[in-house]
């Protein structure tokens, strides 16, 4: 909106839109990410900086790979399990990376979307920022909410574009 606020779903989306969500094909474009090296088939989804500075030490450590365009928190939830869950199930397949897990994931994924399993958490079509999560549970207060908003501004707006080694595990 004006403010620069989410619009809820029902408004901000079509009906076009809502069928490339439910189907993941909105995610093809990142095929030209894997070409270029930027990201793998397989590994912890990409996330936004604003999500980042909410993040744990321990739960930053999912940078520490390139990330994917499925990975294990995508075929063992997605959208739909908590971030704790989704952050702990990106730690356990960095721990445990192999050829084998990754053919795994990739078959899982294309049964999930044939299914359309997962895609979007209950009542929504795209999934809710970790600060908005943590604030909404109560886990961390107004003032830190904001401070974090405002690093994440900081971080994007820096003029080398570059994350701080601090964020990236």
């Amino acid at each position: 909106d004006e403010n620069g606020e989410l619009l809820p779903d029902s408004v901000r989306l079509t009906k076009f839109g809502k069928l490339l969500r439910s189907t993941s094909l909105d995610e093809l474009p990142e095929l030209f990410n894997i070409l270029k090296g930027d990201m793998s088939i397989v590994g912890p989804r990409p996330q936004l900086v604003r999500d980042m500075v909410f993040m744990t030490p321990e739960q930053r450590k999912r940078h520490s790979v390139l990330p994917g365009l499925t990975g294990w928190a995508q075929v063992n939830g997605r959208n739909n399990v908590s971030w704790e869950e989704k952050l702990v199930l990106d730690i356990d397949y960095i721990a445990d990376i192999s050829f084998i897990n990754d053919w795994k994931i990739i078959f899982m994924t294309v049964a999930k979307v044939f299914k359309r399993d997962g895609v979007s958490a209950e009542g929504m079509d795209t999934a809710e920022d970790l600060g908005d999560y943590l604030l909404r549970l109560k886990k961390i207060s107004d003032d830190e909410y904001h401070i974090g908003i405002k690093k994440s501004k900081v971080l994007v707006n820096d003029e080398t574009g570059a994350l701080s080694g601090e964020y990236c595990g």
